[in-house]
This record gives structure tokens, C-alpha cells and sequence, in this order.
């Protein structure tokens, strides 16, 4: 199985679109993963079917027991994270605020408070034309979405284990997420833009890849909207033997097709032209793998 993901060091360069795209293109045997659990859209552009969903527990957290709880307010003072309020003459719990430290099990006198495993959100299993899609969604104001990616990337293992590709719509940033999504993978497809903030975020993303040993290549979204700045980050990819797959032009008939809810591959603007030849590239880079 070989396991890539279209990553980005921010949001809105067009990570989504592309990888909507090459899951359309590509035509390997593939398992598809939205890995931006905290806003999953890569089923906005591929329409897909949903099958179920499983609740998934992240770290547990603090529960107070009433009927041991003396209302010493103990637990309340060692709590850094102000996860545990006063009520009547009781003391409970608000679950968003609290990170699962646990150290009010270690204050409590009357042992009245213990760890238990909570709901944090769900992984949803779908299946789209483009091949089966899981993605995943946490609660407000939940954390552990690293986790959540992890156990994204665990099930489509156990559930397609014979499938040639894996492939992942990663999420913004270089967080936790992002090192949940790139472990152990084979390659990433660096999408970035022509901006000085595009360019900055786009380095620490590339130093963030090498130090996990992924093959890189890179994708120009935009190109034209700064022919300066593109030929900055090309010539930074040359330096570093980064394969440049192909830069796409500004084109507003990727916007239509977004807000339409299709991959903009559908349409037969230069976007989508670029795009088909940037698949090819790809593909041809699989093959080598």
C-alpha cells in the first residue's frame, strides 16, 4: 500500500480541491481520508454516500462522583484549567474545559473522582465513485484530533488492507494533525500560492516533511496572481530537490465548480487542464515508488 497526502502549511490553497481531484484522476485501486477532522469538506466535492458512523473516545476525562463527593472544593483549587464548578453544595465536572491531567484523582479525599473514557466525536464511513471515503468529526470544543486522524488511518487499514493507494486530504498547519497525518506515510504533495505568508509556512512545512523522511513533491496553486514570489518558491524547490508536479493558473471557474459541489476537473477551464497534467505527473511518480 502506498499512503500520500495533500498537505498545505495554511488553509486555502486549494489542498481540498486537488486532492478531490486526483482522487477522480488517479486510477489506482484507493481508500480516501479527510484528515482535517476539524472542518472535514473533501465530501462536499465528491457527493459521496454515507454508510455509518462509530463514536470515537479520546482521552478520558474527569468525572465526579455525588455520592462520594464531600464538597471540600479540593479538586476545584488543583484544577489549572478552571474545568470544575460549584453546584449547591457539589462540585462537577464541565467537560470541554477539562485536558484529562487527572490531577484532581490525586487531590480527592473520598476518591470520589476517576477517570473515564469520553465521546469526543465520530468517524463516518462513506463510499463516492471515487472509492470508499472516511472522515471524521470532533465535537466542539474537543481536542485529541491527532488521534483522531491516527484512528482515521487505522481503520482504512484494517478495512481496505489490499487497496494500491491511500489517499489523504491532510490538514492546515503543521500541528499535531498534520504529524498524525504524514507519519509513516510514503509521500506528500506540498500545495502552496504565490504569498509571502503562502511562502514562509510553506519552509516550515517542508522541514516538518524531512525530518519524518517523506518524499515531497510540490503543486503552485495560483501561480500567475505572483509570477515573483512562484518563481522564488520553484527556485527554493530546485535547492532542495523537491519534483515541482506542476502550477496551476488562477481561474474562476474553479470557484463555480466548488460552489457547485464537483471537482473542478469537470469543467474545461486551464485549471483543470493543469490539474489533469499534474495527476499524470503523479501517477508517473507512484509507479516508481
Amino acid at each position: 500500500m502506498i499512503q500520500v497526502a495533500v498537505v498545505s502549511g495554511k488553509g486555502g490553497t486549494g489542498k481540498t480541491i486537488l486532492t478531490a481531484s486526483f482522487a477522480c484522476l488517479l486510477p489506482q485501486d484507493k481508500v480516501l481520508i479527510d484528515a482535517d477532522v476539524d472542518a472535514a469538506n473533501l465530501s462536499l466535492l465528491l457527493n459521496p454516500e454515507d454508510i455509518h458512523s462509530d463514536e470515537f473516545r479520546g482521552m478520558d476525562g474527569a468525572v465526579i462522583d455525588a455520592n462520594l463527593c464531600s464538597g471540600c472544593g479540593l479538586c476545584q483549587e488543583a484544577c489549572v484549567y478552571g474545568a470544575i464548578r460549584k453546584t449547591g453544595d457539589r462540585y462537577e465536572v464541565v467537560p470541554y474545559r477539562c485536558e484529562g491531567c487527572g490531577t484532581c484523582t490525586l487531590v480527592c479525599p473520598e476518591d470520589a473522582v476517576s477517570m473515564q473514557p469520553r465521546i469526543t466525536g465520530k468517524i463516518h464511513y462513506a463510499k463516492s465513485s471515487a472509492g470508499p471515503l472516511l472522515y471524521g468529526s470532533l465535537t466542539p470544543g474537543s481536542g485529541n484530533s491527532g488521534l483522531l486522524v491516527h484512528r482515521l488511518r487505522q481503520e482504512a487499514g484494517l478495512r481496505h488492507p489490499d487497496v494500491f493507494l491511500t489517499l489523504i486530504d491532510g490538514p492546515p498547519g503543521i500541528g499535531c494533525p498534520l504529524i498524525s497525518t504524514i507519519t509513516g506515510i510514503q509521500a506528500a504533495v506540498l500545495v502552496t500560492e504565490p504569498s509571502k505568508s503562502a511562502q514562509s509556512d510553506l519552509s516550515r512545512l517542508i522541514t516538518l516533511c524531512r525530518s519524518f523522511h517523506v518524499t515531497m513533491f510540490l503543486v503552485v496553486n495560483r501561480y500567475d496572481v505572483n509570477l515573483d514570489i512562484t518563481q522564488e518558491i520553484v527556485r527554493m524547490a530546485d535547492e532542495m530537490k523537491i519534483h515541482v508536479l506542476g502550477k496551476i493558473p488562477y481561474d474562476i471557474l474553479v470557484l463555480h465548480a466548488t460552489r457547485n459541489g464537483i471537482p473542478v476537473i469537470q469543467s474545461e477551464g486551464p485549471a483543470s487542464k493543469a490539474i489533469h497534467e499534474i495527476a499524470k505527473n503523479l501517477n508517473d511518480e507512484l509507479e516508481k515508488v
